[in-house]
């Protein structure tokens, strides 16, 4: 699924890199756990979070995340928004909350992250 169809499909605002709309993503991802995001995702995964810090954005430069989609209609600081650019890393924002956000885009056809036979204390 192309990013420009992730923002249609959750109606999102991008807030910086709109001339990557058009490439690929293969899966999702949907966390506030960086630590869960950093072993768990793979690239060519979008993440999508509720999370605005600039962790967030350092987190998906580890994993070559190139795209992170913030829920509930939060919108990261200028901080983010300057780190994500710099790291020519799509930021967007929807007001779908989580849940909704995820199952809309596995409801397209992007499937989430197999993480069998990965053991998860907790």
């Amino acid at each position: 699924m192309k990013l420009s169809a992730i923002k249609e499909t959750l109606n999102a605002q991008v807030l910086t890199g709109e001339e990557f709309l058009d490439k690929e993503v293969y899966a999702a991802f949907g966390c506030d756990l960086m630590s869960d995001v950093l072993a768990f995702v793979k690239e060519d995964t979008v993440l999508l979070t509720g999370l605005t810090n600039p962790q967030v954005i350092r987190t998906a430069e580890m994993i070559d995340v190139f795209a992170i989609i913030f829920v509930r209609g939060k919108k990261p600081n200028s901080q983010v928004i300057d780190m994500a650019k710099e790291r020519n890393i799509t930021v967007m924002t929807t007001d779908y909350i989580l849940y909704n956000a995820c199952g809309k885009l596995y409801e397209k056809g992007l499937q989430g992250l197999d993480i069998k036979g990965v053991q998860v204390n907790g």
